[in-house]
């Protein structure tokens, strides 16, 4: 099974992962993600891929122009690795780490950075692959994400979430604010039946999407692809059905 690189000259023949169905939706999804990700490819974006039909890919973006609340200079970030089903349990998820460590290095980059959590969470990546693979929690952001960096150079700062992030929080402190991007095939679709939902219920709602990574830095959850605030408070970065966000609203407004 061989490693496929998806760039400029073929994006438009290839298959992203995420979204590999052929009806309607499914190429709905994957039109935002391919041209995300064209834009991006200038900045340094790459995107590998495992040579077979299914979630099985690593996505990565030097620091400077990563979609997450981080600051630092000279890292790799890995905004996606992502192994699933038949897959699991082979190595694949080692072999696209490591295609990324060896960018990072050939780049003489200070190291690679990858934002988890202490424990699994839905979408995030593992903290306990990470640390079997050597990488170290250097920060952490509320409610319970962690960054953890594979170092190459021991001189060079850490990077760091901004004080933003750190503290969960955002500017709206009316209602409901949903923050999201197009990094990730779904968030378009999401974003707005989240947004219904919040309508539905009679509450306030503000909807921000995203337009670059300088935004991303300064407005984006430690996700980067989606951030969910109550009362400018981070909440969560799940997607989930519309009848489970309208129990967690629920929930969070009688808590108020």
């Amino acid at each position: 099974m061989k490693i496929i690189t998806i760039n400029a000259a073929n994006i438009d023949n290839e298959h992203i992962c995420c979204a590999i169905g052929d009806d309607k939706t499914n190429r709905a999804r994957a039109e935002t993600k391919k041209k995300w990700m064209s834009d991006r490819f200038k900045e340094g974006l790459v995107f590998k891929r495992l040579d077979e039909r299914g979630k099985i890919f690593i996505e990565y973006i030097p620091i400077e122009y990563a979609w997450k609340p981080l600051a630092g200079k000279n890292y790799m970030v890995i905004n996606c690795l992502w192994v699933s089903g038949k897959f699991k349990g082979q190595g694949i998820s080692t072999r696209l780490l490591n295609e990324c460590i060896n960018d990072a290095k050939a780049q003489r980059m200070n190291g690679v950075a990858v934002v988890t959590s202490g424990r699994v969470r839905p979408f995030l990546t593992d903290r306990n692959f990470f640390e079997k693979q050597g990488f170290v929690s250097v920060d952490k952001a509320e409610p319970y994400f962690e960054l953890m960096v594979l170092k190459f150079n021991n001189e060079a700062a850490d990077p760091a979430f901004t004080g933003r992030a750190k503290a969960g929080t955002c500017d709206n402190k009316n209602g409901f604010t949903i923050i999201y991007s197009n990094q990730c095939v779904f968030m378009e679709e999401y974003a707005a039946i989240f947004a219904e939902k919040v309508k539905e219920m009679k509450l306030p709602v503000k909807l921000v999407k995203l337009a670059n990574s300088n935004e991303a830095k300064q407005m984006g959850s430690p996700f980067g692809t989606l951030g969910i605030y109550y009362e400018g408070k981070f909440v969560t970065h799940e997607l989930m059905t519309a009848g489970k966000f309208g129990k967690l609203i629920e929930k969070l407004v009688s808590q108020n």
